[in-house]
C-alpha cells in the first residue's frame, strides 16, 4: 500500500486504483475495466430485486415498508431501518487463511477497498443514542462492477427472529405508545407467547452487556452462509468482526454520543477489526436465533481497517444498499428465509428513499472536534 494521486481513470492503464489516497493493485484488469464503466452507478444500484411474499402471500415487501412507517413515522430520504448513521471509508487486508474454505477473491492475500456505515437500529434518524441500542455495521467489499461482497452486521450474539413473519410481528409489537413512551406491554407479551424463539434470543442477548461504543463492538453477520472452495466443496460459516481497540466513552447527555465518540476516535487514527469465520458442522442450526457451539473452529481471515468517518452524503455509503445476498463467487446463502426477505425489503427501502427529498443527516462529522 502506497500513497498516490492516481485516480480511477488512471487504473484503466496502470492496473492500480486509488481510493481516498490509498493504492490497491487490481488482480483482474477486465474486472477493473468493468468497474470503471459502472462507477457512476456503484452507490445507487438497487441490487435487491428478489420479490418476497410469505407462504400466505400477504406479507409483501410493501407491507414491511408500511410497517416501518407506522412504527417510526415518515422520514423522507432516510433508510426505513438503521436510519441514523455515519459513512465510513477503509480497506480489508486478507492474510490468505480463508482460502482453505473459499475461492472468493476477497480472501486471497492482499487488500480490498471497503465502504461502510455505522448505524443504530430503528427508523427514526433523530433518536438519541443510548448504550443499549443495537448497533449496526454495513460493509461493501470491492470496486464497482467487480465480484462484490456486501454484509449488514449487528453487535448482537444472535438475531431476534427466525422468520420474516416473526420480524414483522415484533416490529409492530415494539411500537412505542405516545402516551407512555414505551411499547404496549400486552402487545409484547402476546408476541412473545407466539414467538418463543424470540423470547429465548432476548434472554441470551440480555446476558451480554453492551460495550462502550462502536469501536469496541464485535459485529456479527448472524446468518449462516456457505463458503465454496475451488473444488466446489461447501462449508457452513458465520462471520464476525472482532475489535482490536477499546472505545472512548460517549459524552453524557449528548444525543449523538456514540457517534461523536467514534468520529473523534477516527479523527485521531484508524480503527481495526479481525474478520473471523466460524466453521460450522452439518448439523449446526441455520436458525439465526440459535448460537453455534462455542467450540467450533474459527479462521482469522484478515484485518478490516476503517480510516475515516464521513457525514452521510451523495457519493459515499449513504446510498449503498447493504443487500446480504450480494455475494462474491465463493460465498453462497443458506436457506435461511430471512435472507431473501431482507434483500427484498432493503431494495424497496432503497428505491423509496432515493426518490425522496434528501434531508439533513443528524450526525455530522464536521461538527465533531478531534
Amino acid at each position: 500500500m502506497t500513497r498516490s494521486t492516481r485516480t480511477f481513470a488512471d487504473a484503466a492503464t496502470t492496473g492500480i486504483v486509488t481510493l481516498d489516497g490509498v493504492e490497491f493493485s487490481s488482480p483482474n484488469r477486465r474486472s477493473l475495466l468493468l468497474g470503471l464503466a459502472a462507477v457512476g452507478a456503484f452507490l445507487v444500484t438497487d441490487i435487491g430485486l428478489i420479490a418476497y411474499a410469505s407462504s400466505g402471500g400477504d406479507l409483501t415487501r410493501q407491507r414491511f415498508l408500511d410497517g416501518f412507517r407506522n412504527v417510526f413515522g415518515v422520514h423522507p430520504g432516510f433508510r426505513k431501518n438503521h436510519a441514523k448513521g455515519v459513512s465510513l471509508v477503509g480497506y480489508f487486508t486478507s492474510n490468505g487463511n480463508a482460502t482453505t474454505l473459499s475461492r472468493a477473491a476477497v480472501f486471497a492475500p492482499g487488500q480490498t477497498p471497503v465502504l461502510g456505515r455505522f448505524s443504530l437500529a430503528g427508523g427514526n434518524p433523530s433518536v438519541a443514542d443510548t448504550p443499549g441500542a443495537a448497533r449496526g455495521l454495513g460493509l461493501v467489499f470491492g470496486l464497482p462492477g467487480t465480484d462484490q461482497w456486501r454484509t449488514a452486521m449487528l453487535n448482537l450474539p444472535v438475531f431476534l427472529d427466525n422468520s420474516p413473519q416473526g420480524f414483522y410481528d415484533r416490529l409492530l409489537a415494539a411500537k412505542v405508545d405516545d402516551a407512555t413512551g414505551k411499547p404496549d406491554p400486552k402487545a409484547m407479551a402476546d408476541f412473545l407467547q407466539q414467538h418463543p424463539e424470540t423470547e429465548a434470543a432476548m434472554a441470551l442477548i440480555k446476558k451480554t452487556s453492551p460495550t462502550t461504543g462502536f469501536a469496541d463492538s464485535t459485529f456479527s453477520g448472524l446468518h449462516t452462509f456457505h463458503a465454496v472452495g475451488r473444488g466446489g466443496e461447501r462449508t457452513p460459516i458465520r462471520w464476525s468482526l472482532v475489535p482490536h481497540q477499546s472505545a472512548i466513552a460517549a459524552q453524557t447527555g449528548s444525543p449523538n454520543g456514540l457517534f461523536d465518540a467514534v468520529i473523534r476516535q477516527l479523527k485521531n487514527g484508524p480503527l481495526h477489526w479481525m474478520l473471523r469465520l466460524t466453521v460450522g458442522e452439518p448439523d449446526d442450526p441455520i436458525d439465526p436465533t440459535l448460537p453455534w457451539p462455542s467450540g467450533r473452529r474459527t479462521v482469522d481471515a484478515g484485518i478490516l481497517t476503517v480510516t475515516e468517518a464521513r457525514t452521510d452524503a451523495a457519493g459515499n455509503a449513504r446510498d449503498v444498499n447493504f443487500d446480504p445476498l450480494v455475494l462474491p463467487d465463493g460465498l453462497e446463502p443458506s436457506n435461511d428465509p430471512l435472507l431473501s426477505a431482507r434483500s427484498a425489503v432493503y431494495a424497496g427501502s432503497y428505491r423509496e428513499r432515493t426518490t425522496e427529498p434528501q434531508s439533513t443527516p443528524p450526525v455530522r462529522v464536521e461538527d465533531v472536534n478531534p
